[in-house]
């Protein structure tokens, strides 16, 4: 009998898988309801494998995943959630999970699989440390991304190839999977050549030597590029690409995972700067050094990120400086790109409201909200706006208002301590000490029960 460890919050899932694997697949099923506790109950046990939830309160699963590996835990693990990207499913086999499972609307069928997966895992009926993370990369970028990718593994072999990306170059997987030699880039060239997945460890140089214009490289190592490519029928295209390397758990290269979009419609009718047709057009072994602060204000900033770029100095600038001012000049730049960014004109309230400018706070808000109407964290700091507009102003309107926008926060979380602790207090202002109470004490409750839902922040990325 196979013993399995599960944790996750939800005590119905914990109870519907202890029935279904007890049951249907000889196994002795022990259960966690927090990251902490799992952590507890591996200390005096051993699990043949491990049931992870990815979003948990206080630890989520990748924060799990690398106390237990940096303890030297090899158990399996298997992660089973409803929180799911190509970009989470790497993030997690890069700390050791084995399996990235996503949650959905059949239940029996994610069980089954997850009883099939231990098997796999437990019995060795793969060579799965050898080789299976790069069965893992091809199964999770074909489960969880909508966008063309593929992955090639350290002998460059293509290990992946995605429906998104049989697509767009009419090559299906089974004529793709296995090929080396830089194979996959002939449908983007016309030719075999290395591609920005070949790259990722070169230096900028040679990149652009290979006729790339970088629009960006990240410390994880990513790399994002614009380049010119020949299609199948002869006709060329912009190709804007994404590069990424993989390491396992003990941080040994594993795999390359590469993402390309098609922008030729995007930038057909905007003219390119001198730096990327050059770049674009020269030969292989001409050098081009390129100054990414030339470019254009338009359709074409938004393709290499410079408003992300600009978002990313306004955040920095308020978050870790308290420059608000200038904060709110880089947000406007941001915006000029493109003003369709709901967490800027958000951040850029935030600014409005910390230098008193709450009427053009409240603008900033409205657009943000108008552009994201079920963002939890535009509709937080909008609360937040309002209750203070009304507290200072002894003007219930405003508080009313907040209150029916908290409302609507607890709704989407409802283990959002502040949200309720919000309620609590606009109630207090419209005298409503008693109502108050009720809410106030749900705060207390989420925090001592330790299942307090914070906002997410897409600042946060950058903080």
């Amino acid at each position: 009998m196979l013993s399995l460890l599960v944790v996750d919050d939800d005590p119905a899932l914990l109870e519907l898988m202890r029935e279904f694997l007890s049951r249907t697949g000889n196994v002795e099923v022990r259960t966690a309801r927090t990251a902490h506790e799992g952590i507890s109950v591996l200390s005096v046990n051993k699990f043949d494998a491990i049931i992870l939830d990815y979003d948990m309160p206080e630890l989520d699963g990748i924060a799990f995943l690398k106390i237990i590996r940096a303890k030297g835990d090899t158990t399996p693990v298997i992660i089973f959630t409803g929180v799911g990207s190509e970009h989470t499913a790497i993030e997690a086999l890069n700390n050791g999970a084995d399996f990235f499972i996503k949650k959905g609307e059949n239940p029996d069928l994610e069980l089954r699989t997850i009883l099939d997966r231990i098997y796999q895992v437990v019995d060795g009926r793969i060579a799965w440390r050898s080789t299976g993370t790069s069965q893992t990369i091809l199964t999770t970028t074909l489960n969880f991304s909508s966008d063309p990718i593929f992955a090639i593994d350290r002998d460059g072999k293509v290990i992946a190839w995605n429906e998104a990306i049989e697509q767009l170059t009419s090559i299906p997987a089974s004529s793709m999977l296995k090929k080396g030699s830089f194979a996959y880039s002939e449908p983007f060239f016309g030719k075999k050549q290395r591609m920005l997945i070949d790259l990722i460890f070169e230096k900028d140089d040679v990149i652009q030597k290979n006729k790339y214009f970088i629009i960006s490289k990240e410390k994880n190592g990513s790399v994002i590029g614009v380049t010119k490519g020949i299609k199948s029928d002869g006709s060329s295209w912009t190709l804007w690409m994404k590069a990424m390397p993989v390491y396992d758990s003990r941080g040994t290269f594993i795999a390359s995972v590469g993402m390309v979009k098609d922008i030729t419609a995007t930038v057909k009718d905007v003219p390119l700067p001198e730096e990327i047709k050059e770049a674009v057009s020269l030969a292989p072994d001409t050098p081009v050094m390129v100054s990414h602060e030339k470019s254009s204000v338009g359709l074409l900033d938004r393709i290499l990120g410079k408003a992300s770029s600009y978002y990313k100095e306004g955040v920095i600038l308020y978050g870790r400086e308290g420059k608000c001012l200038e904060a709110i000049q880089a947000f406007d730049k941001a915006l000029e790109i493109d003003n369709k960014l709901a967490y800027v004109w958000n951040d850029r309230g935030i600014c409005c409201r910390e230098l008193g400018k709450h009427e053009e706070a409240l603008k900033s808000f409205m657009r943000a909200i108008e552009l994201a109407p079920d963002s939890v964290e535009v509709l937080f700091d909008l609360g937040e706006t309002l209750e203070n507009i009304g507290v200072m102003n002894k003007d219930t309107k405003y508080v009313d208002a907040a209150l029916q926008t908290f409302h609507m926060v607890v709704d989407k979380l409802p283990n959002n301590a502040s949200g309720w602790n919000h309620i609590g207090i606009c109630l207090k202002e419209m005298g409503k000490d008693e109502e108050s109470k009720i809410y106030f004490e749900r705060a207390r409750d989420i925090k001592s029960w330790r299942k307090d839902t914070p906002v997410p922040r897409k600042r946060a990325e950058f903080l």
